[in-house]
C-alpha cells in the first residue's frame, strides 16, 4: 500500500474523529486510510473494483448482493455525508461487519476486516459447498456403506500423489489376496509382526505393512477415508511433503503397534495407521469441515472435532477391551503423530493458505 496524496487530506476518520484519512494506492485502487486505527474508506464502486481484480470469475456484480442481514445503524458516520452508516454482515454465513452509507454508497471496514473483504467471493463459494445439507442420497450412501459423507472446501490442485497411493493399495491387494499361496507369503514376509520386528528382523515391514490389507472391506474402508481427506491435505502440503508425511505416519503407527503388542506373533497390516495420522492433521487444519455420523438411522453432520472424538473413543475402548483383530494401537499411534505434525505445521500451513485461517474464525456460521 503506497501513499499517493501527500497534500493535506479532506476527510476525517469515522472511527477516530480527530484523525484524517490519507489517500493510498492499494491493488490499483485509491483508498482512504486512517493512520491511527488502520481503518479503510472505500468510495462507491471501489470495493467492486477490488473484488473483480482479485476474483475475476467469482466476484458478484455488486458486493452488496451477498450481504447478510442489516444490523441497524452504526455508531460512526459517513465522512462525506455525516449521516450514520448502516451495519451489515459481510456474507450471510460470515459475520464480519462492513458499514455502508445509504446515501453515497461508500463503505468502511476496520483494519482487521480487510482479509475477509478481499476473500469474500471465495468464502461465499466455499461456504456454499460446506453448508450443503444432508439428503436422501447421503442417507442411503451411509446406511448401506457405513461410511461418512464429507463436506469441505474443494482442493485447488489435482491430488496426484493421493491417486497413486489409492491405486498402489488396490494393485498390491489384487496381486496377492485372491491367491492363497501369495497371501500367506505376503503376510509372512511383509506384514509387521511385533515379535520379529522387536528382534531386529523384517525391519522393512514398518512400511510395507502400510500397503497391505486383510479383506476387501478393510481395503475399501481405508481407500474411502484416504480419498475424502487426502486430497485436501495434499492440496495444502504439496505433493512430496504429503507423501513423506503419509509414509512417516505409517512407520510411526507400525512402531506404536510393535511397542504396545510387544511379543505378539499376530501380524499387523493396513493403511489405517497412516490414515489416522492424516486424521490428526485434518482435524487441526480443517476445523470447518463436517463429516456425517449415523446414529442408528439418524444422519447428522458433525464437526471434524466431534467426529474424531467419537472415533478416538471407539479406538481407546477397542485397545483396552477388544482382541487383536483390529490394530487399535496403530490407529492411536498414527493419530498421535498426526496431531504432533499438525500442531508443528499449523502456523505455516494457515499462513500459506489464508482461506483456512478465515474459515476457522468465529465469524463463520456453519450449518450442521
Amino acid at each position: 500500500m503506497s501513499l499517493f496524496t501527500p497534500q493535506t487530506p479532506a476527510r476525517r476518520c469515522p472511527r477516530c474523529s480527530a484523525q484524517w484519512l490519507w489517500g493510498y494506492r492499494y491493488r490499483q485502487q485509491e483508498l482512504d486510510v486512517c493512520r491511527a486505527c488502520g481503518g479503510l474508506w472505500f468510495d462507491r464502486g471501489e470495493v467492486n473494483g477490488l473484488l473483480r481484480q482479485l476474483h475475476p470469475e467469482q466476484a458478484p456484480e455488486c458486493f452488496t448482493e451477498t450481504f447478510g442481514a442489516s444490523l441497524g445503524p452504526a455508531d460512526i458516520h459517513c465522512p462525506d455525508c455525516a449521516i450514520p452508516l448502516e451495519r451489515h454482515h459481510l456474507l450471510l454465513n460470515y459475520h464480519s461487519e462492513i458499514d455502508i452509507c445509504g446515501r453515497c454508497e461508500g463503505s468502511w471496514i476496520d483494519k482487521d476486516e480487510l482479509p475477509q473483504l478481499e476473500q469474500s467471493p471465495a468464502l461465499q463459494q466455499h461456504l456454499d459447498d460446506i453448508n450443503q445439507g444432508i439428503s436422501w442420497k447421503t442417507f442411503l450412501f451411509q446406511i448401506f456403506s457405513q461410511l461418512p459423507v464429507e463436506y469441505n472446501i474443494k482442493p485447488k490442485r489435482t491430488p496426484w500423489v493421493n491417486y497413486v497411493l489409492l491405486l498402489a493399495n488396490l494393485i498390491i491387494f489384487m496381486a496377492y489376496y485372491f491367491y492363497p499361496p501369495n497371501y500367506d507369503y505376503v503376510l509372512s514376509n511383509f506384514a509387521m509382526t511385533p515379535i520379529a520386528l522387536s528382534a531386529g528382523e523384517q525391519w522393512w515391514t514398518v512400511i510395507t505393512a502400510v500397503f497391505l490389507h486383510g479383506s476387501v472391506i478393510h481395503l475399501l474402508g481405508n481407500l474411502y477415508f484416504l480419498y475424502i481427506i487426502g486430497d485436501n491435505l495434499e492440496d495444502v502440503l504439496g505433493h512430496w511433503r504429503y507423501l513423506l508425511l503419509y509414509l512417516g505416519c505409517g512407520v510411526f503407527a507400525s512402531l506404536s503397534s510393535m511397542v504396545v503388542r510387544l511379543g505378539s506373533d499376530v501380524p499387523s497390516l493396513g493403511a489405517s495407521g497412516a490414515i489416522a495420522g492424516l486424521f490428526g492433521m485434518y482435524l487441526l487444519w480443517f476445523r470447518h469441515a463436517s463429516l456425517t455420523f449415523m446414529f442408528i438411522i439418524y444422519q447428522k453432520k458433525l464437526s471434524a472435532l466431534w467426529f474424531f472424538i467419537l472415533w478416538l473413543a471407539i479406538n481407546i475402548f477397542g485397545l483396552l477391551f477388544q482382541n487383536e483383530a483390529v490394530d487399535y494401537a496403530a490407529h492411536l499411534g498414527g493419530f498421535f503423530i498426526g496431531i504432533v505434525i499438525g500442531l508443528a505445521l499449523k502456523e505455516k500451513v494457515l499462513a500459506a493458505n489464508p482461506i483456512l485461517g478465515l474459515l476457522s474464525r468465529a465469524e463463520v456460521k456453519l450449518k450442521r
